[in-house]
C-alpha cells in the first residue's frame, strides 16, 4: 500500500491557484525617472512657476529640443531619491515676476506631494524647493515652458 503524497498540489482541498492576498504576491519597484516626471508635471502645473531647472539645464535643454529628433526633457529641474517606500524630491524652479515666492513654492510643495503619493503610493518624506531665478516681464523667453492643460 501506498503512502499519499503530501504535497500540496496533489491535495484536492487546496485551490492551484494560490491563496491570499494577490499584493503580497511579488513586489513593484518605482524607478527614479517616474517619480521625476510625476513631481515635474505636477510643479509646472502651479500658477506661478514659470519654468524648471537652473539656466545653465534650460540652455542646454533649448538646444537639445531643436536637434531633429529631440525631445523636451520633462525631468528638467527635479532629482529623485526612491526607496522601497519613501522618496524625497529636490526640484529648481523659475518663478514669473511679481508671484509670492513663498506661496508658489509652498503650492508646488503640496501638488507634488499629492500627485506623486497618489499615483506611486510612496510616501514623501521632503520636497527641497531651490529658486534658480525669476522671469521678469521684459525679458524673452530663451524657450517656452508650456502649462499642462
Amino acid at each position: 500500500m501506498t503512502e499519499p503524497d503530501p504535497s500540496p498540489l496533489k491535495d484536492p482541498s487546496v485551490s492551484r491557484r494560490g491563496g491570499g492576498d494577490p499584493a503580497v504576491r511579488g513586489r513593484t519597484t518605482i524607478a527614479d525617472g517616474v517619480v521625476e516626471k510625476v513631481a515635474a508635471l505636477a510643479a509646472r502645473d502651479v500658477v506661478g512657476v514659470h519654468a524648471m531647472g537652473n539656466g545653465v539645464s534650460r540652455a542646454f535643454g533649448s538646444v537639445r529640443d531643436r536637434v531633429p529628433g529631440g525631445k523636451p526633457s520633462v525631468t528638467r529641474g527635479v532629482n529623485a531619491e526612491v526607496g522601497e517606500v519613501q522618496t524625497a524630491l529636490d526640484l529648481e524652479i523659475v518663478v514669473d515676476y511679481g508671484v509670492s515666492i513663498g506661496d508658489v513654492a509652498r503650492a508646488v510643495r503640496e501638488n507634488v506631494i499629492a500627485a506623486v503619493e497618489r499615483m506611486t503610493g510612496l510616501e514623501v518624506v521632503e520636497v527641497n524647493i531651490a529658486v534658480g531665478d525669476v522671469k521678469l516681464p521684459e525679458e524673452e523667453d530663451e524657450e517656452p515652458d508650456p502649462r499642462i492643460q
